[in-house]
């Protein structure tokens, strides 16, 4: 399979995903985990395209689901921890929140995690079709200026590759405070014909689903009286 690399060159409307590569310098430790602890998690999207996506995992999982830009990794982590058979990826160019991810690794000693440090749209591309039950993206960027509305992740390209990996009956589950990006999400997913939205009423949207892991940017949201919309939507 050819190797599939980030063109620097390419109009910002083609980019899928977007994140600072860096922040705060790293301490010692977290360097170290980069250096040595990632190698041994991180997908090569250069290498051929797996026959299963079960396969990426030592052992083979029994179900893979894929988080796109998870930040301090809160959520992730609790996720791996509660679903021990299901594997994980996590997709975050920023640095800072990769070396985050695998300190709970190392602390947790989770085996059930494979991580890409890149654009969500070259992973998206290189994973099998239906080899997904579930895509969670949790408060991204919203880019609320409109001249970088094109910026952001859900546009109806990406949603054609999440449809394209995710299984039948599988789930894209969107979490975000801020209103407008909540609209925005809703308006591009009800005109796919792929996905259907389940909220029912009020509620199965306001509050979290069961079991969901409060990340460090929610509670702080929460704290300044921002309120989060949670929704979920089906892969027809």
């Amino acid at each position: 399979m050819s190797e599939r690399k980030s063109d620097p060159g390419r109009d910002d409307s083609e980019r899928a995903f977007f994140g600072r590569r860096k922040g705060h310098k790293l301490r010692q430790h977290q360097a170290e985990l980069i250096d040595h602890l990632l190698p041994h998690l991180a997908l090569d999207i250069a290498t051929e395209v797996p026959a299963n996506a079960c396969e990426i995992f030592d052992p083979a999982a029994d179900d893979v689901r894929l988080e796109i830009g998870f930040g301090g990794g809160e959520h992730l982590a609790a996720e791996a921890q509660s679903f021990p058979a299901t594997g994980f990826i996590g997709c975050e160019p920023y640095v800072n929140g990769m070396a985050k991810i695998l300190a709970q690794i190392e602390a947790g000693k989770i085996g059930n995690i494979r991580l890409f440090a890149g654009d969500a749209a070259e992973l998206l591309a290189w994973l099998p079709q239906a080899s997904l039950s579930r895509i969670d993206l949790i408060h991204p960027d919203p880019w609320p200026k409109r001249r970088h509305w094109k910026r952001r992740f859900v546009q109806d390209r990406t949603i054609a590759a999440m449809a394209r990996v995710l299984k039948p009956g599988g789930e894209f589950r969107f979490v975000c405070d801020i209103d407008d990006y909540c609209a925005w999400t809703l308006s591009h997913l009800s005109r796919s014909p792929d996905f259907q939205w389940l909220a029912e009423r009020a509620d199965d949207f306001r509050r979290p689903w069961d079991g969901y892991t409060m990340t460090r940017y929610g509670r702080k949201a929460a704290r300044e009286g921002r309120k989060a919309a949670y929704l979920r939507f089906r892969r027809l």
